[in-house]
């Protein structure tokens, strides 16, 4: 009997699905391509261009002065006296390890300035892609690059309609 309901039941699914694949309109969206497209992709990257900038120089400053601090330190290395160069050369370890971890610190803070510019861009153009799909009749809408499509034909590409729903949402 339970053969028999699973029997029926794809009988009927690849009798309906002719008719029903005929009414789904199915589109994808390049999330990656929307994110670098749009006015507000363009601006986050100016912004952490901007701050990178920003950084730059201060990077610069202390990279000159750990240089200058190594050549006088080489310099009166022979001058010195043992305790005084072991203490010049604990000071200079101390401002390198400082370096470090000021670099460090400052690319840990543009990662995370960029993940979150980056998760509200992409919150907002997730919102217009559910309204563009229903708007334009689609049933469903894929993300290109992470649903994994190894092949779609470009009329169905939506991503343009989603840039361009986007950056006039935004104005």
């Amino acid at each position: 009997m339970k053969r028999f309901v699973i029997l029926v039941l794809v009988c009927v699914g690849l009798v309906a699905s002719p008719v029903m694949a005929e009414t789904q309109k199915i589109g994808f969206v390049d999330l990656q391509k929307a994110l670098n497209l749009s006015i507000a992709g363009k601006e986050a990257k100016e912004k952490i261009k901007t701050k990178v900038q920003g950084y730059d120089a201060e990077v610069q400053g202390r990279q000159e002065e750990l240089k200058k601090l190594k050549e006088d330190l080489e310099k009166q290395a022979m001058l010195l006296s043992e305790d005084a160069r072991n203490a010049k050369e604990r000071d200079y370890q101390q401002k390198v390890k400082d370096y470090q971890r000021f670099t460090k610190d400052i690319q840990e803070t543009l990662q995370q300035t960029d993940a979150d510019l980056t998760r509200k861009i992409l919150e907002s153009l997730l919102k217009v892609v559910q309204e563009v799909g229903k708007k334009e009749g689609y049933s469903m809408v894929l993300e290109k690059t992470e649903s994994s499509i190894v092949y779609a034909d470009e009329s169905i590409d939506i991503s343009d309609m989603v840039i361009k729903a986007f950056d006039a949402k935004r104005k």
